[in-house]
C-alpha cells in the first residue's frame, strides 16, 4: 500500500488527478498521522476530521478532477483566516468564537484547486509575536520540539515540518511566514503587494501583511503560490546571470548574528557562484530609524486590530502591544516612513537583483508559556532573534525563506532572498537553484 503522508503536494495531485489514490484516502492518512503526532507538535486549535473526508469525497467526484493542480492535497489554514464553517479566534479569548460564513479568497483558490481543509493552526494572540503560544496552545518546532515553533503562522509551519499536510497556508506581518519556516526548515514566499489576496484581519496592518505558502520543496511552494495569485505569478524565470549581494549585517543595530546563520550565508552564497550567478559582499543602507519605524508599525497594526475586543480578556503583552501602538496609528497609516524606507533601499536594488541575508539571527527561543510574561521581554527575545524580515514587509517587496545549514542541535537553517517588486519567479529560480545543489531533509525524523 502507497504512504501518501511525507509526500509532496506535487506528487500527490499527480496521483489523485491519474486515479492512482482517492482524495479520501489521501486525506484520511494525514488526518491519521495528525491524530497519532499533533499531540507532540501542537500545530492545530482546530482539526476538520469529518468535514474534510466529506470535502475529500466531493473532490474526488468532480468532473475536472484530472485538471486541478492541486487535486486531493491536504492543506492546513492559520487562524486568522476565514475557513467557512470555522472559528477565526486569531489566538485569543477576546474574539467572538463564530463560525466564518464564507472562505476567504485565497481558500476558496485552493478548494477550487482541488484543496481539502483538514484544519485550522494555532497562532499567538492576535498573530503579534515570533513565537506561537496563548490559551489555546503552544506549537513546537518538530525538528526540536523543546524550541518554538517561531511565528505568527507557527502552527502552520509545524504541521507541514512534521508531515502532518504537505502544504499550509499562513501569512506575514513582520517575518511570520518566514520566521517559521526558518525555524522548521521549510520554503517560503512573502510575496511583493498586490500579488495575492491579502485582507487579514481588521486593518490588514496597514497593507504590511501578505498571505502565502509553506511548503517543503520550492516545486510546491511555486505551485501553491500560483493557486494563490490565481494564476498569476509566479512563472518559472529564466533571468540568466543575476547580481547578487550578501549581506551579513543586521538591519537593527546591536543585534548580533550566530555562527551557524552567517555560515548558511556563505555556502548560499558558493551554491549561487556555482550556478552561475554574480555574488558579491555588499550591505543595503539601512537607516538608523529603522528600528522605530518596524516597532511603530508592529504595534500600530495591534492597536488597530485590538479595537472592540474585551481588554480584559486579552494577554497582557497584548495590551501592552496595543497601547504603546495607539499613538502610531494615524501616522503608520499614511505610509510616509514606509515610502521613505522604499526611496532609500531602491539605489541598492538598482545595482544588485537580489539580496541574500541570514533568514534569522539565531535559533528562537524555547517553547513556553510566552503569553504570560512581560511585553519587554517579549519584543527584547523576537528582535534578538529576527532582525531581518521586517524592512521587507515595510517596503512591500518580495522575500523567501530557503532551508540552508544545519544548527548544532541539528535543527534545520535557512537564508533569506530579497528581490525587487515582481520577482517572484526570479527569486523561485535561485531557491531552486539551492535546492538542486543541496537538498534538504523535508519533515522532521517523528517516527
Amino acid at each position: 500500500m502507497t504512504s501518501w503522508a511525507g509526500r509532496t503536494a506535487v506528487e500527490i495531485a499527480t496521483a489523485v488527478r491519474a486515479k492512482r489514490a482517492t482524495p479520501r484516502e489521501v486525506v484520511a492518512e494525514h488526518l491519521a498521522r495528525i491524530e497519532r503526532l499533533d499531540g507532540r507538535v501542537g500545530a492545530f486549535r482546530a482539526v476538520r476530521a469529518e468535514a474534510a473526508l466529506a470535502e475529500a469525497d466531493e473532490v474526488g467526484a468532480r468532473g475536472d478532477l484530472a485538471e486541478l493542480p492541486l487535486a486531493g492535497v491536504p492543506v492546513a489554514v492559520k487562524d486568522n483566516i476565514a475557513v467557512r464553517g470555522e472559528s477565526v479566534l486569531v489566538g485569543s479569548a477576546a474574539t467572538p468564537d463564530t463560525p466564518a460564513g464564507a472562505d476567504h479568497l485565497t481558500v476558496a483558490r485552493l478548494r477550487a484547486a482541488g484543496a481539502v481543509v483538514v484544519g485550522v493552526t494555532h497562532v499567538p494572540e492576535l498573530c503579534v509575536f515570533g513565537t506561537t503560544e496563548g490559551v489555546h496552545g503552544t506549537a513546537r518546532n518538530p525538528w526540536d520540539p523543546a524550541r518554538s515553533a517561531g511565528g505568527s503562522s507557527g502552527g502552520s509551519a509545524a504541521a507541514v515540518a512534521a508531515g502532518l499536510v504537505p502544504l499550509a497556508l499562513g501569512n506575514d506581518g513582520m517575518g511570520s511566514l518566514r520566521i517559521p519556516a526558518a525555524k522548521c526548515g521549510l520554503v517560503t514566499i512573502k510575496p511583493g503587494h498586490g500579488v495575492v489576496p491579502a485582507g487579514i484581519g481588521e486593518g490588514d496592518w496597514f497593507g504590511l501583511a501578505e498571505n502565502g505558502p509553506l511548503a517543503t520543496t520550492v516545486e510546491d511552494a511555486r505551485l501553491m503560490l500560483a493557486v494563490l495569485a490565481d494564476g498569476g505569478p509566479p512563472r518559472r524565470a529564466d533571468s540568466g546571470t543575476l547580481r547578487i549581494a550578501a549581506s551579513l549585517r543586521s538591519p537593527l543595530a546591536g543585534v548580533t548574528v550566530s555562527r551557524p546563520y552567517t555560515d548558511a550565508v556563505r555556502e548560499a552564497a558558493g551554491l549561487l557562484m556555482k550556478a552561475g550567478h554574480q555574488v558579491r559582499r555588499a550591505d543595503p543602507s539601512y537607516p538608523a530609524s529603522l528600528g522605530l519605524t518596524a516597532l511603530a508599525h508592529w504595534t500600530a497594526g495591534t492597536a488597530v486590530e485590538a479595537r472592540g475586543l474585551d481588554r480584559r480578556r486579552l494577554a497582557r503583552r497584548t495590551r501592552v502591544h496595543a497601547t504603546v501602538g495607539r499613538p502610531f496609528a494615524r501616522t503608520a497609516a499614511t505610509g510616509e516612513g514606509r515610502g521613505a524606507l522604499r526611496a532609500r533601499l531602491e539605489p541598492f536594488f538598482a545595482e544588485y537583483d537580489v539580496l541574500l541575508t541570514p533568514a534569522l539571527a539565531r535559533r528562537s527561543p524555547k517553547a513556553g508559556p510566552w503569553h504570560e510574561r512581560g511585553w519587554l521581554r517579549n519584543i527584547v527575545a523576537n528582535t534578538a532573534y529576527s532582525p531581518f524580515t521586517p524592512p521587507w514587509n515595510l517596503t512591500g517587496w518580495p522575500a523567501m525563506a530557503v532551508p540552508v545549514g544545519t544548527l548544532p542541535s541539528g535543527a534545520p537553517c535557512a537564508v533569506q532572498l530579497v528581490g525587487r517588486p515582481g520577482s517572484e519567479a526570479a527569486l523561485l529560480e535561485l531557491a531552486e537553484r539551492i535546492e538542486a545543489l543541496r537538498p534538504w531533509r523535508r519533515t522532521a525524523p517523528l517516527d
